[in-house]
């Protein structure tokens, strides 16, 4: 008789651990290297990701809940700052200044008054100063939006938690190549380390945050 995922883990994992009180929302590496059709990145679910997101941004802001984004940029000759991860990844050494696809996609830019955080690895936090700034700040729960699910997400996801954050992962506004990674690493995720919630639910509570 088989079992599924979902009965196996059913009472061990999938615990929620819901929002805190004061949340930041981390816009993870919406580049156009995944969303240009062509390019060896190119993600549709990326492409749909990007789409969900303004009004995410768009809710964020209305509230005050502080935004972040990162990118990855290498600038060593060779990437040579990218280490062994471009070696096992070559296709990441387009992310260098001047390539097109190595900048933020359209209608999810930065604002001016955004922090920006360049990295040259899969997390958000390793080797940033990520997790200093947002301690500092007093935040309690990341909302991860980017891409993509089974890299930077997941790997963002995972030192979230570890760095002491409540981790929320917000499903229509993460996207990656394959829909099978994509949702073998949701369904991780949601086990493991964070929460993995609609944009509905999402939007509700930053309503409610503002009000």
């Amino acid at each position: 008789m088989s079992v599924t995922a979902s009965d196996n883990y059913k009472g061990v994992w999938g615990t929620r651990i819901g929002f805190g009180s004061k949340p930041a929302l981390l816009v993870i590496d919406f580049m156009k290297a995944y969303t240009t059709e062509g390019a060896p990145l190119f993600a549709p679910g990326v492409v749909e990701a990007v789409a969900k997101t303004p009004a995410l941004l768009e809710a964020a802001r209305a509230s005050g809940v502080p935004v972040v984004h990162t990118n990855i940029l290498y600038h060593a000759p060779g990437c040579a700052d990218g280490g062994v991860w471009v070696k096992k990844a070559p296709v990441m050494t387009a992310m260098v200044a001047g390539n097109p696809l190595a900048e933020f996609c359209e209608g999810v830019e930065p604002l001016s008054t955004e922090p920006v955080f360049t990295k040259q690895y899969a997390s958000a936090f390793f080797g940033t100063s990520l997790a200093p700034m947002l301690h500092a700040q007093g935040i309690d729960t990341v909302i991860l939006a980017g891409c993509s699910t089974s890299g930077c997400i997941r790997a963002s996801a995972v030192d979230a938690v570890q760095h002491g954050f409540r981790t929320i992962v917000v499903r229509d506004c993460v996207g990656d190549r394959h829909e099978g990674p994509h949702e073998a690493n949701l369904f991780d995720i949601d086990s493991k380390y964070g929460d993995v919630v609609s944009l509905d639910e999402t939007l509700a509570h930053l309503a409610r945050a503002a009000a």
